[in-house]
């Protein structure tokens, strides 16, 4: 019997604060709460899986019949950004948390940057993606220079206008920049961000995002299994986070949709091992942007094609849906992650049912769990439930 597992990591989807949320500044903090509320929220497959039965989760009611095993993870690694779940959620915690820069880059960094890419640098602070566009975008079409500019979270981050600064030449910026910023520097992310419009009132984002990641600083469950033969697909931006370690096959998506299509395209080839998808809507168009509306209407929208998943699943398949940290919609005090717990919700054929696990520390469960399921023998960080989740 041909073994598969789709993992689907709803991005920044946090079901409340965790204990040493004071640390981050982020006390109160519940996206799932956030949107529960929201008229838009129609997610009866999550409800199946147990989402309402969580520890902690007060809003939504229980499911008497959970068709699947769900667990509460409580992230074990030192930050609440997307580097740093996914490498968690793939077996490697991080004790270190990845450098910020709330006074912006270093001078002599930018002022090395410039000379290397041949480009004046512009900003150079914390901002809001949207706001820096509005901000900065005018004079950037003016100067052919590149807004630099950073949030909370262990990023440089790079915009410039797709007609004024080519995406290519954009993408080889930002290499430039993955390439420097290493050893102290070593942000998580180097991101390209091109834009189009022709002023303030219509800036926009397009959907030529790029991400530059470090490598993971150890083996990941996506090593073991491509060293054991198995296909290891990466959905949406896992190819990026990973910067391509262990994966055997990317399939990149602009948007949710695009994820969620082909999630169930994938439910219905043929192939044994790893489908990893991540749904960065959640995150970059409605967490930080702070739009419960938007994020409740996304969660509906994966909870639709959640429901069509579960009826293509074969014997042999898992699906595990989690989060990598929070983005709550609904907290204000700033437009970044928040340190949230997130769910593990597990179904299939032969996963057993109506089967709470509690709070689990580490989202290393996850890798675990998974390298036991196909009997790869893996030294990874975290617990291996599949003894607790399987029939």
């Amino acid at each position: 019997m041909k073994k598969r597992v789709f993992l689907i990591v709803l991005d920044s989807f946090g079901v409340g604060y965790e204990p040493d949320a004071d640390r981050f500044g982020d006390v109160g903090a519940n996206t799932l709460a956030s949107i529960a509320a929201d008229e838009h929220f129609v997610t009866p497959n999550l409800k199946k899986l147990g989402l309402f039965n969580l520890d902690g989760v007060d809003c939504g009611a229980p499911e008497p019949e959970v068709v699947g095993s769900y667990a509460r993870l409580r992230e074990a690694s030192n930050g609440k950004d997307t580097t740093i779940g996914h490498w968690e959620i793939a077996g490697v915690e991080s004790a270190r948390a990845l450098p910020t820069y709330p006074h912006g880059f270093p001078p002599e960094l930018i002022t090395e940057y410039e000379k290397r890419t041949g480009r004046r640098v512009l900003c150079n602070k914390p901002y809001s993606g949207t706001e820096v566009l509005r901000d900065y975008g005018e004079e950037q079409m003016r100067t052919g220079g590149l807004i630099v500019y950073t949030s909370a979270d262990s990023v440089f981050q790079v915009a410039a206008h797709e007609e004024v600064v080519p995406v290519e030449e954009l993408y080889r910026c930002c290499q430039i920049a993955r390439d420097m910023l290493v050893g102290e520097h070593g942000v998580g992310r180097v991101i390209a961000r091109p834009f189009l419009g022709a002023g303030p009132q219509d800036f926009k984002r397009t959907a030529n995002r790029h991400d530059y990641s470090l490598k993971p600083p150890a083996k990941t469950m996506l090593d073991y299994l491509k060293e054991a033969g198995k296909d290891v697909i990466g959905v949406g931006k896992i190819y990026d986070i990973f910067d391509g370690e262990g994966i055997t096959e990317k399939l990149r998506t602009k948007n949710n949709a695009e994820g969620i299509q082909m999630m169930l395209e994938l439910a219905d080839r043929e192939f044994e091992g790893l489908a990893f998808i991540n749904l960065v809507d959640f995150d970059m168009v409605y967490g930080h942007r702070r739009n419960i509306p938007g994020y409740a209407a996304a969660a509906a929208e994966f909870d639709r094609g959640l429901g069509t998943l579960l009826e293509k699943l074969r014997p042999g398949d898992l699906v595990m849906i989690t989060g990598d940290h929070g983005c709550d919609p609904g907290y204000t005090k700033t437009t970044d992650h928040t340190r949230e717990y997130v769910p593990l919700l597990m179904a299939g054929p032969g996963v057993k049912k109506n089967n709470g696990l509690g709070t689990v520390l580490g989202f290393g469960a996850i890798a675990c769990t998974i390298c036991s399921y196909f009997e790869i023998p893996a030294r990874l960080d975290g617990q291996d439930l599949a003894g607790k989740i399987l029939e």
